[in-house]
């Protein structure tokens, strides 16, 4: 039996796709994982074998997924699913654990959610290709750079994205992402100012409601989460590279309050703001 690989992946830096773990496993007769609800998202493609996933669609409905090399599947966050190898002829596979701003996004377009969580794809070279770069990826020495690994991640959601079968071609889908990507702009434009969703709205002509439900089904979060996040970026990329103080980069990212800075940067990277300086700091030479 091959050897089972496993990384976890720590550079905190990238905000569109950003990568947590991945790996490789030739599994056990029966082996399986779950119930369990993941914090990202996760892929899995099976290379060769068989295996079964459960999806917990409600509290009362699961529904069930018998799966074979050359198909993948999705489990999104916050959802319970549980996966396990065929007793006969259990599933080797490779997976990989992303997250950000254009994930669901790009999973979308693809046609993959809870509802719909098994890959297929359209062509033998897509599948190809889609194993070749998680494999590349789960191969990693420990010594490759985080843009290497970033890039082959992007390999992947490309595969994903343009060799799914159920990929989705809908006017509304460009519509909404029409939508997001103008709202993205006018916050990377404007996030240093006390901007909130009702000027994003207003900025678009939109109703707010429905402004926020289109922003959400294409970036996965509320545009307010977004902002806070894309502040926070903003904010820890000049903690680590300058000497401004954190009272003015309070101030810099929109916050004239540094407590409730403070707070929102512990909200997304666990920490405050000065232990990140003096964690993640570049020394310039």
């Amino acid at each position: 039996m091959a050897k089972p690989l496993f990384h976890v992946f720590s550079d905190d830096r990238f905000m569109d796709l950003t990568l947590y773990q991945y790996g490789y496993e030739k599994c056990r007769p029966l082996h399986s994982f779950g119930p369990s609800i993941r914090n990202h998202f996760l892929f899995h493609y099976v290379i060769s074998g068989k295996g079964t996933l459960l999806v917990d669609e409600s509290s009362t409905v699961t529904k069930e997924y018998k799966l074979h090399g050359g198909m993948g599947f999705l489990i999104e966050p916050d959802r319970i699913n549980t996966y396990f190898a065929d007793r006969e002829d259990p599933w080797e596979y490779t997976w990989v654990e992303f997250s950000g701003l254009k994930a669901k996004e790009i999973l979308d377009t693809a046609g993959l959610s809870t509802e719909t969580p098994v890959f297929t794809p359209s062509s033998p070279q897509i599948a190809d290709t889609l194993k070749e770069e998680l494999m590349h990826l789960a191969s990693s020495s420990s010594e490759s750079s985080s843009l290497h690994l970033i890039g082959h991640l992007y390999l992947v959601m490309d595969a994903i994205l343009t060799g799914s079968s159920s990929r989705n071609r809908t006017q509304n889908g460009k519509r909404s992402q029409f939508y997001t990507d103008e709202a993205i702009t006018f916050i990377s434009q404007n996030y240093m100012f006390p901007i909130t969703v009702e000027d994003m709205a207003q900025r678009l002509n939109l109703d707010r409601s429905y402004f926020g439900k289109v922003f959400k089904e294409t970036m996965g979060i509320a545009p307010q989460e977004f902002l806070i996040r894309y502040r926070m970026s903003k904010a820890a990329e000049l903690l680590k590279t300058s000497d401004i103080t954190v009272k003015d980069i309070s101030i810099q990212v929109g916050y004239p309050n540094q407590l409730h800075f403070s707070r929102a940067f512990k909200n997304v990277y666990g920490i405050s703001p000065r232990a990140y300086r003096q964690n993640n700091r570049i020394i310039k030479k």
